[in-house]
């Protein structure tokens, strides 16, 4: 990787010139996953540290744990490697090792490897690709010792790659009553959240346990128009008394982008929906928590392009700004829809970007975002997330993120009358003071 170092001088000719340098500024991790692992366990629908607030690993977590969360687990299947019929349960250290690592070794550049093997060298001190069965056992104990304390780990892991705020994505079962109120409490010291919507858009008239769950929860049982907003206002609630800073929603993954408008009467409120009822009632739902969302000053993250293509391009969200303008939209990932996401940012005062999970994909998709998106929108549109399932990829993140900043931005420095600290103060608001100001969360 090419880098220009540049030097910021203090005032008067004889200070000592310092190496321009991003690694020390904090970070906010305004969109993380953290604790999507086997060793905390699944839940139904999803991971137990998402629907579970203090959730603790239930076994002694390894290396695996670490490697084999839902992204890459579900990247090495794709790429064709079938992980469940490898019998990793059955084995442990150097031999499960052993048997993983062939099926690593053409992933051994993406990005998701790299993340992690970076994470894991910073915190732990062992690089992966390079280590022998000494160091192995190390890495396993090292990894083992500090999960046992999930919390304090975090904190510890926080303060040493410099991440400033913490807010994680969940569900709504997070928000009910924990099985353990001291991990739940810990947890909540340092951590944010924000709710997903995507399990109430996808509700289907269905007698399901999941839905019974909910009604619970809520106190109200979703059948008609006036139950679903008291279902929905319930929920919003909850969420807000823990404090929930705003809501996510994934629909890019099986839909396209475009909610419109729906009145009570187009929806179908009992029976099997067909797929344009599903449609209606879809956007109906998001509207209606749009409405909640706008009404407590709520950021709503939503998912843009990576999947789904082309149907997850970002361009009908513009009608969604516009009808509601106290709610603010962070559009999240956005690759390939780079343009498209940068023309939203840059016509929509309430439309924001945040680049969480690119440098996961590829870290050469950050530095062409950030490249397309420098001489285009103003920088406080811009966020720095990373994304994560473990608190080790979201440092292995921010370590490319941190880096390619200072050489996209030191690079576009000549003939733009920009010197080092313009350069600084630029990237201190990417990485942390605009998410600090969106979710006015310090």
């Amino acid at each position: 990787m090419r880098r220009r170092a540049f030097l910021l001088t203090s005032a008067g000719a004889a200070a000592a010139p310092v190496p321009l340098s991003f690694a020390a500024l904090p970070n906010f991790c305004a969109h993380e996953h953290w604790g999507s692992m086997d060793s905390i366990g699944p839940a139904p629908g999803g991971f137990r540290a998402d629907f579970e607030a203090g959730a603790l690993p239930t076994v002694r977590t390894r290396l695996l744990d670490l490697l084999l969360e839902p992204y890459f687990r579900g990247w090495l299947n794709a790429g064709g490697t079938n992980v469940s019929a490898m019998g990793l349960k059955e084995k442990a250290g150097w031999d499960a090792w052993t048997t993983l690592r062939p099926a690593l070794e053409p992933h051994r550049f993406t990005g998701v490897y790299q993340c992690t093997r970076r994470g894991i060298q910073q915190l732990h001190g062992i690089d992966i690709h390079r280590m022998d069965r000494r160091d192995l056992d190390k890495l396993d104990a090292s990894i083992g010792h500090r999960y046992t304390k999930l919390f304090t780990w975090y904190r510890e892991a926080m303060q040493r790659a410099h991440f400033s705020k913490l807010i994680r994505i969940v569900h709504p079962e997070f928000y009910s009553t924990p099985s353990n109120a001291a991990a739940a409490a810990e947890e909540k010291a340092f951590t944010r959240t924000i709710m997903r919507i995507d399990p109430f858009v996808t509700l289907d008239n269905s007698d399901t346990p999941r839905r019974r769950t909910l009604a619970a929860i809520a106190g109200v049982d979703a059948r008609d128009a006036t139950s679903w907003r008291k279902f929905l206002e319930a929920h919003f609630t909850r969420a807000a008394e823990a404090g929930a800073l705003g809501i996510k929603q994934l629909q890019a993954y099986r839909r396209n982008l475009d909610y419109a408008p729906r009145s009570d009467n187009e929806i179908r409120w009992s029976g099997t929906r067909t797929p344009q009822e599903t449609l209606a009632f879809q956007d109906w739902v998001v509207h209606e928590c749009c409405k909640l969302a706008a009404a407590r000053g709520w950021v709503h993250q939503i998912h843009v392009g990576t999947n789904n293509l082309p149907h997850s391009n970002p361009l009908p969200l513009a009608a969604l700004a516009q009808r509601y303008r106290a709610m603010k939209i962070v559009m999240i990932h956005c690759w390939p829809f780079l343009r498209e996401a940068g023309w939203l940012a840059k016509f929509h005062p309430n439309v924001y970007i945040d680049t969480c999970w690119q440098p996961v994909l590829n870290p050469n998709y950050f530095r062409e975002a950030i490249a397309t998106w420098w001489n285009y929108i103003p920088y406080h549109k811009i966020m720095c997330s990373h994304d994560s399932t473990t608190v080790e990829m979201a440092v292995g993140s921010s370590l490319f993120t941190r880096e390619i900043l200072l050489e996209t931005l030191t690079e576009r420095r000549y003939g733009m009358g920009a010197p080092p600290q313009d350069l600084r103060q630029a990237a201190a608001a990417l990485l942390h003071d605009n998410a600090a100001g969106v979710y006015a969360a310090g």
